[in-house]
């Protein structure tokens, strides 16, 4: 299992994506920026309030491209690539071959 916390800030509703991989599913969790921890990027937002999570199985043939929507939904497309990437470090998608 791998987690990995991005603080975008300002380009990312909520400020903060935190995504969690284990072998058969993919979480990604968006947070809102806890003021009270500070304003840096360097603040500790361990704690910040969870408002929205997806939750994807990798069993699933369309498993990335909800992953991609739902990221994409939250910050920009750059960031969104960088996540993936990420993601994809990770583990492996099932591709469905037609």
């Amino acid at each position: 299992m791998a987690t990995k916390t991005w603080k975008l800030g300002e380009v990312c509703k909520g400020g903060v994506i935190t995504v969690n991989t284990t072998k058969t599913k993919v979480t990604v969790i968006g947070k809102q920026w806890d003021i009270s921890a500070g304003t840096r990027k360097s603040s500790n937002q361990s704690n910040a309030k969870e408002w929205i999570r997806k939750e994807v199985s990798l069993l699933d043939g369309d498993a990335r491209r909800k992953i991609d929507f739902f990221i994409h939904d939250l910050t920009t497309s750059y960031h969104t690539g960088k996540i993936l990437e990420w993601i994809e470090s990770k583990v492996e998608f099932k591709t469905t071959m037609w």
